[in-house]
């Protein structure tokens, strides 16, 4: 393979489509390959793909979520994304990319639509139990299609269909609890990480704030709570109410964000998550049991769908956002906490549904493609 192969990312919005596009950027990025990276420059993507040596070739395109009904708003969308495609279409003319990888979503509609009009072969990525809009609508024209679970099968019209679990960063492998929890700086014991994915997740956050030092007082076990960027303010205000000795507990740890989910997820013997594909696929990775609270308001409910995956196959529980509540959620956690066997079933479950080759093998198949 030609050391300047040229390939096209595409994937923005939230993590879920974000970091399954930056896995396979770093992967061709290291075998030499010329990457461009095409996201929304208002998104999380700008920022990642700003701490990553091929930063200078991200390529704007100004798209934002389709409107879901009949609207002027919808007509301005339309306008926008034609808009978005004549953009791509010249980046296409420029770069001339060998092919695309986009993990769906909106952001990734333009560059795939322009692929399709100019003849690039491009190959889809899509995380969830239930494939989104862009991903069912762009699948007839991929060149191969990728999954990360085997029930979304019925769902794509592509006969070059593969379940190959998400893209998951190298360190998920390598990285054991020990060492995790010396980079954590935690001891080595009981560990509970709380999460709403990158933006929070108010009812989860809610409920943790009035529990946390019954957690970490009573059944002395150590508590990585993460409250998204746009909640840390009100999840600190309410917690100096409840709580307000928590800076001096060592066994507590309060964050907006952390760069770095995967030490976080390694330290951690059970997860509280919202249920994306990428969150579960990282839990199952790091073999820790978790409670799983699928948000309510998901396209095409397809966390709800995620959750009920792991919930079948033993590897978690399961609680609707409308029972979130800092009783209910207390119970479950300390029915983990309290009953080794049950935590280890679920951690065993888990770890048998884990896939780690997923880098290796969209990389392997996404070059294939313009040969």
């Amino acid at each position: 393979m030609s050391d300047k192969d040229i390939y096209f990312i595409t994937g923005g919005g939230t993590g879920g489509h974000i970091y399954p596009a930056i896995a396979i950027a770093d992967a061709l990025y290291e075998k030499g390959d010329k990457i461009f990276y095409i996201g929304n420059p208002e998104n999380l993507e700008f920022s990642i793909v700003g701490q990553k040596p091929y930063s200078e070739n991200f390529l704007p395109v100004n798209i934002h979520g389709m409107p879901r009904k009949l609207s002027p708003e919808l007509l301005k969308w339309g306008i926008q994304l034609f808009f978005a495609v004549i953009k791509s279409i010249g980046y296409i003319k420029k770069y001339k990319p060998k092919a695309a990888f986009g993990t769906g979503g909106y952001v990734s509609a333009p560059i795939l639509i322009a692929c399709k009009l100019m003849k690039v072969p491009y190959m889809l990525h899509d995380c969830d139990a239930n494939p989104g809009l862009v991903t069912r609508k762009l699948a007839t024209g991929a060149a191969t299609v990728s999954l990360a679970f085997d029930c979304a099968k019925k769902a794509i019209n592509n006969k070059n269909c593969y379940v190959n679990g998400n893209p998951l960063r190298p360190k998920f492998k390598s990285l054991s609890k020990s060492e995790a929890r010396k980079e954590m700086k935690i001891d080595d014991k009981m560990t509970i990480c709380i999460m709403g994915g990158s933006q929070g997740a108010r009812a989860i956050n809610d409920a943790t704030v009035e529990i946390l030092q019954t957690l970490t007082q009573k059944y002395d076990v150590q508590v990585i709570f993460q409250t998204g960027k746009r909640n840390f303010e009100r999840v600190i205000e309410q917690l100096i109410k409840i709580y307000p000795e928590y800076e001096a507990d060592k066994n507590l740890i309060v964050r907006p964000y952390f760069d770095d989910m995967v030490t976080v997820l390694k330290a951690s013997d059970i997860a509280v998550s919202r249920a994306g594909s990428l969150s579960i696929s990282e839990i199952e990775a790091s073999g820790a049991a978790s409670i799983l609270i699928p948000y309510p308001y998901a396209a095409a409910d397809h966390q709800r769908k995620n959750a009920k995956y792991m919930l079948e196959n033993g590897a978690s529980f399961y609680l609707e956002d409308s029972e979130a509540n800092a009783k209910t959620l207390l119970e479950e956690l300390v029915a983990l906490i309290t009953n080794s066997e049950k935590l280890y079933e679920l951690q065993q479950n888990a770890l048998k549904l884990a896939k780690y080759d997923g880098v290796e093998k969209i990389v392997a198949q996404l070059e294939t493609l313009g040969n």
